[in-house]
């Protein structure tokens, strides 16, 4: 049962049962007022707490949004892209969060904290002190009656009289007091439960409001959830497949070391122990230097580098040698030694001493010594073994393949991506690059081949041509549009390059990705998806030639290259490429100081890498109708690259590199000369770009002695051309890398050479060596 009701006709009475039911209203307020007051201290506890937790998700949010993952190589896909910028997003997302939760904490403050205080003090403040009134008023009206009754009654009439009428005038004030803190409790008593609710309603009110806003934003999370959930499993797909390429170079190299050493300028490298001489009774100490020799300029380097000091490098020391001869063992206490000689010090042999024996017959060779060893590390040119090749029977295997894969087994799960037992793919194999047993190897209606074992077949006969599919010459070129630009550019670039290919290659492209489309299209119950299929046959269909971690690590970029071809393989197969090619994918600000372009080309700085594909053709229709074609050097039907070539165009402006030779002005009134290159099956795009986009243009302005290499093609020839040459900056450039250089215009720099980077050179320029963008240089 509740509190009993205060009636007013109970106050003239002022009974003890009247007592007790004040003092209950009195006790359930006091209760309220210890509630209210235990409320209000952890509703600020709450706000305190909600305030750290803000505090400690935007801290989280800021070590989100700081972090920059690096990547290994020149480019990252764009599944990588978005990864990287995920951790922004995710400190978005928390920082929208915690601006609810901040409106949510002044909310808080406002609608409950606030009001409750106001309550306690003001309305349960009030009765208090109307209760201390009535207790006063109780006490006094009570002792003044006693007081008044012990009046003697032989008190004059006139005293008497004015006695009863203060008692009286007492009396009524009491009464009335004693209504008023009735009236008061009795309000107080109903007025509690909506002054005390009403706040804690608002306080959930801005809680579900918080939680809403939470349930918003993750609405609006969702959608870019499941895409980097899409863009997380493919960079998996692809890391897993990278990571058994690396791993079987890895061990290729483990077994083998010399014969997978990377090809670059320097004939020989490694680190030698010096043999530094002292004065009496000192003798002599040997120190391990880092040696690099180029054989071109007999430039031999030494730098001293100590692994068991943490890395410290010395400074190098630059000579010019002019003989290097064996030590024999009589003549030392040391194994392994020879001797070299500079040009600056006649007369004053250093003393070398290398890790081995077969070490220093590597050093002798390259060096010139006495005892040359011809060892080829060189594996660049080394032709893959192998039949398979592109004739009759090659096209006759892959449509036998894939018509008995589309016939029975176009469903099922994993398709491409479980193997075949390896002794079975190879018997199979054998029958049908046998001309004699192709014709009867039945695979659409025959139980003895597992569907399995007819992916595996196929994929083990594209690996085995002695070159890939799409071209080792094209290979660079397909990788570029994979790593920047719009999806629109790279299509476009895609579809340009491979009308590039020779025909047979491109007929046997177009085979396969055909396929490989209907294979995605079925792709909710085989799980095969264009990424998964990227994945499979990304290595299959392009490697580089050269095998090194670096080309590895362009597997993902090889993996987008077949994703474009089959999610587009109507448009680049069955349409030849637009006259009009793409824009520049991936280009800058032409420097400030740069002349007025007549095109692109001019003056424009062309970050890595070089985007020339979307270059070539912007040229006028005048200069492209009248294009000569190179012939191409005949070779057997069967070869990869035996078809006929893209136009090839003739001319280059003076001073510039051709895809094989600088050309020089030679006179010609037009400023224009020819090269042509015996043995070029295929123009590099570069060539293209070389070609000025109007005649008007020549005439009216020289063109600086720009320079666009195709390393990739390049022959010894060409690169001793250019190879350690002086050039001068025409455009300033600011450095975006710590491995470019920054430069103003005039800047002359030393040793320039080709780097292995496309559209970029190497030079020294005081005494720092960098990369230099090629076409903001002219060469001296």
């Amino acid at each position: 049962m509740g509190l009993q009701p205060l009636e007013f006709s109970d106050c003239y009475l002022d009974s003890p049962w009247f007592r007790e039911r004040v003092r209950a209203h009195e006790a359930e307020l006091e209760k309220t007022n210890k509630f209210i007051k235990e409320l209000l201290k952890d509703g600020k506890n709450l706000i305190a707490a909600t305030k750290n937790l803000s505090a400690a998700q935007k801290k989280f949010a800021h070590s989100l949004r700081d972090f920059k993952f690096e990547f290994i190589g020149d480019a990252e896909t764009d599944d990588e892209r978005y990864i990287d910028a995920s951790l922004h997003e995710f400190s978005n997302f928390l920082k929208n969060l915690e601006e609810q939760r901040e409106i949510l904490a002044l909310s808080v403050t406002e609608t409950l904290i606030k009001p409750l205080e106001r309550f306690r003090k003001e309305q349960l403040g009030a009765v208090k002190e109307e209760k201390k009134k009535f207790d006063k008023e109780t006490e006094k009206n009570y002792s003044l009656l006693e007081k008044h009754l012990n009046l003697s009654a032989k008190k004059k009439e006139l005293q008497l009289q004015e006695a009863d009428n203060q008692v009286e005038l007492n009396r009524k004030h009491f009464y009335d007091l004693s209504l008023e803190y009735v009236c008061k409790l009795q309000e107080i008593q109903e007025r509690k439960k909506f002054e005390c609710v009403e706040p804690v309603l608002s306080f959930f009110q801005g809680l579900f409001t918080f939680y809403h806003q939470g349930y918003e934003l993750a609405k609006d999370f969702n959608h870019y959830k499941t895409a980097l959930q899409i863009n997380i499993q493919n960079t998996r797909n692809r890391f897993e497949g990278t990571r058994s390429e690396v791993e079987e170079l890895m061990n290729k190299i483990r077994r083998n070391p010399q014969e997978h050493k990377r090809a670059n300028h320097l004939t020989m490298e490694g680190y030698l122990y010096v043999q530094e001489k002292r004065p009496a009774p000192f003798g002599s100490s040997w120190v391990k230097h880092y040696c690099t020799y180029r054989k071109e300029t007999k430039k031999f380097t030494m730098i001293p580098f100590e692994h068991r000091s943490g890395g410290k490098i010395g400074d190098e020391e630059l000579f010019i040698l002019t003989y290097c001869t064996k030590r024999n063992i009589d003549t030392t206490d040391r194994r392994f030694c020879f001797d070299l000689e500079a040009s600056d010090r006649p007369g004053v042999p250093v003393t070398m001493q290398a890790f081995s024996e077969e070490d220093r017959k590597l050093w002798m060779e390259a060096l010139d010594g006495k005892e040359a060893l011809f060892i080829n590390l060189n594996r660049a040119s080394a032709k893959r073994e192998g039949s398979a090749q592109l004739d009759k029977i090659g096209f006759t295997v892959i449509k036998k393949c894939i018509s008995a894969v589309e016939t029975r087994g176009i469903n099922e799960q994993g398709l491409y991506r479980v193997v075949g037992v390896s002794s079975k793919v190879q018997r199979l194999l054998s029958l049908l690059m046998d001309a004699k047993t192709c014709n009867e190897v039945d695979l659409e209606n025959s139980v003895d081949w597992e569907v399995k074992t007819i992916t595996s077949a196929m994929k083990q006969y594209l690996r085995s041509l002695p070159e890939p599919l799409m071209t080792y010459e094209l290979h660079g070129e397909f990788i570029v549009p994979a790593k920047s630009g719009s999806p629109e550019s790279r299509v476009n670039a895609i579809h340009f390059l491979v009308h590039k290919l020779p025909e047979k290659n491109k007929e046997m492209l177009e085979i396969l990705v055909k396929h490989l489309a209907n294979v995605s299209n079925h792709a909710r119950k085989n799980l095969m998806t264009v990424a998964n299929l990227g994945v499979v046959f990304g290595p299959t269909l392009m490697r580089p030639q050269e095998e090194t971690v670096a080309a590895i690590m362009d597997l993902k970029f090889q993996n987008i290259v077949v994703e474009i071809l089959i999610e587009n393989h109507e448009k680049i197969f069955k349409t030849l490429p637009d006259a009009t090619f793409p824009e520049p994918i991936s280009m800058s600000v032409s420097p400030p100081n740069a002349p007025p372009r007549q095109s692109r080309r001019q003056g424009q700085r062309i970050k890595r890498p070089l985007a020339v594909y979307n270059l070539c053709l912007e040229l006028d229709d005048a200069d492209s109708h009248s294009l000569p074609r190179e012939d191409t050097p005949t070779g057997s039907m069967d070869s990869l690259s035996s078809q006929s070539p893209p136009p090839a165009f003739s001319s280059s402006p003076p001073g510039l590199l051709d895809e094989n030779h600088l050309i020089m002005d030679s006179g010609d009134p037009a400023g224009w000369t020819t090269t042509n290159t015996p043995g070029q099956s295929h123009p590099s795009m570069a060539s293209w770009m070389n070609t000025s986009s109007n005649n008007s243009a020549a005439a009216n302005a020289t063109p600086p002695a720009f320079f666009f290499p195709n390393p990739a093609a390049g022959s010894d020839s060409a690169a001793e051309s250019v190879a350690h040459r002086k050039a001068r900056a025409v455009y300033p450039c600011e450095a975006e890398h710590s491995s470019e250089l920054s430069f103003q215009t005039g800047a002359i720099f030393e040793d320039v050479q080709f780097s292995r980077e496309p559209g970029w050179l190497e030079g020294t320029l005081n005494g720092k060596r960098g990369l230099i963008p090629q076409n903001y240089v002219q060469f001296l």
